[in-house]
């Protein structure tokens, strides 16, 4: 089987709201929209955000890495969304992780790329 493009779809209660957030909030660019359906192309990965969504709390799967968590998390919050867990330093490191909500209630996640860890038996 050829697949010729993967992307994960979104239900949005507010349609127009959602294009909005998540276009902007991420730097991403609007690929198809119609009454229905938008298409949104962020760093190569498609999101479909589908209309009549009930706004409910659901979780995405999707994962969003950036360069500097608190940073983006702030970011989300001012375009509406919320954060479900604040990022918080871990083993010494900075923050690399900040679960997060978007307006309609979809859940995704913010993440760090964290620092390779040292091979065994490494000095």
């Amino acid at each position: 089987m050829q697949v010729e493009r993967v992307k994960y779809v979104i239900w949005a209660a507010d349609f127009d709201r959602a294009v909005r957030f998540w276009a902007e909030t991420f730097a991403g660019q609007v690929l198809k929209r119609n009454p229905v359906i938008a298409e949104v192309e962020i760093a190569g990965a498609v999101i479909g955000i589908h209309s009549g969504g009930e706004g409910k709390r659901t979780w995405t799967g999707i994962s969003l890495q950036v360069a500097d968590v608190i940073a983006a998390a702030h970011e989300v919050v001012a375009a509406g969304g919320t954060l479900v867990r604040e990022p918080e330093p871990e083993n010494g490191e900075p923050p690399h992780l900040a679960m997060c909500t978007d307006p309609d209630g979809n859940d995704f996640m913010l993440t760090r790329r964290r620092a390779a860890a040292p091979a065994p038996g490494a000095t």
